[in-house]
């Protein structure tokens, strides 16, 4: 007999390990940003990652039945904190994103960004097979996602209103829905473009344009990424070294600890360190595919798949932000950037996951058992 609990046993370690490396390396990194100090960003993401992680294990813990219950009620108490912000949220940096609780500022639009995934997974399990091709199974899911994606995009945050609605897309197509759906959908997008164009803000109007020639204002709008790409070209193969960066140490990059810290620790690291840092993550993804996977509930199922590709977005949409493959969004790298909101949907995320893995094997233990 072990004697070490068999209800610790069960915790996901090997996911633990893998998300605690990412973590450490994210840390490091946020040293280096802040040119060898331990403060005031490293020691704050170490101590925001044990508690989220302590979080996310507590989320494992609870019963998959207790998610699909409470998905509608808890996407609903979300949405009426996203009219609060409209109403009495307040202002910085020229966006309206937050309630103020006294004794922290609360961005509810993080929280949507799990819940799109399980209010729209929960629509979609509980709706007949025989339905998922008519009307009916698409516009429902299509107001989930719009009344919600529409009060984020008038805070404005464009960035939290494309997750947002990603993921609630995600989930309609992995739940079944005709590919011409998607493709024709895509095609009035684009059509569409121009006429959107005129009605976003003119930072993002100016976003737009840089992403599609940052050289045409290198010290201007577009020195974002110009500084981004001049950070990762300069760290090679193996990198400068660490602590060794001159493109944040010298204050050339702005928002290097933030939504740039990929470009910091691409100087230092060099492509190894992307290379590695990818390759985590990659992992992350193989195990939240593979929990989607195994599961026989759909209901988890489409849970298990959205929150993954959720993270996925995460990662992606930064990366090709710093690279200058997408516009500036404003989208952090999960456990680099320094903040706790990104940490928090992402170990919201990982939770889920977790629980959804636990109650697969503890209904094939009990298969097997029978």
């Amino acid at each position: 007999m072990s004697i070490i609990p068999q209800s610790v046993t069960e915790f996901p370690w090997r996911v633990l390990g893998l998300l605690a490396a990412i973590a450490l390396f994210g840390t490091l990194v946020l040293y280096s940003a802040a040119g060898g100090s331990i403060t005031p960003w490293a020691i704050n993401q170490g101590v925001r990652f044990v508690i989220f992680a302590v979080m996310a294990l507590v989320l494992s813990r609870i019963p998959l039945e207790l998610f699909a219950r409470f998905a509608f009620p808890a996407y609903g108490a979300v949405l009426v904190s996203l009219v609060l912000v409209e109403l009495i949220g307040g202002v910085a940096g020229g966006s309206q994103r937050w309630i103020n609780l006294g004794f922290m500022q609360l961005q509810p639009s993080e929280f949507m960004k799990p819940i799109i995934v399980l209010a729209v997974a929960h629509f979609y399990a509980m709706l007949p097979v025989g339905e998922i091709r008519r009307w009916n199974a698409i516009w429902p899911a299509l107001v989930l996602i719009g009344v919600p994606w529409a009060l984020v995009l008038v805070q404005p945050d464009l960035g939290t209103a494309t997750m947002i609605l990603a993921g609630g897309i995600t989930v309609m197509f992995l739940a079944g829905l005709p590919l011409r759906l998607f493709i024709g959908s895509g095609l009035t997008v684009a059509a569409i473009i121009p006429i959107a164009f005129s009605f976003l803000h003119d930072y993002q109007k100016k976003r737009v344009l840089i992403f599609m020639d940052p050289e045409s204002d290198p010290l201007g709008a577009g020195y974002h990424i110009s500084q981004s790409k001049i950070a990762i070209g300069s760290g090679g193969i193996w990198g400068k070294g660490f602590l060794q960066g001159t493109q944040s140490h010298l204050q050339y990059l702005p928002e290097g600890h933030t939504d740039f810290v990929f470009a910091t620790m691409a100087e230092e690291w060099g492509m190894a360190g992307g290379v590695f840092l990818i390759g985590a993550f990659m992992l992350l993804f193989r195990w939240g595919i593979r929990v989607s996977l195994r599961t026989p509930d759909k209901f988890a199922r489409l849970v298990a798949a959205g929150l993954t590709t959720t993270i996925f977005f995460y990662m992606a949409i930064n990366l090709m932000m710093v690279m200058g493959l997408a516009p500036v969004v404003g989208i952090p790298l999960p456990f680099m950037s320094y903040g706790g909101s990104s940490m928090l949907t992402v170990m919201l995320c990982v939770g889920i996951i977790m629980s959804i893995d636990r109650s697969t094997k503890r209904t094939t233990r009990i298969g097997n058992w029978a």
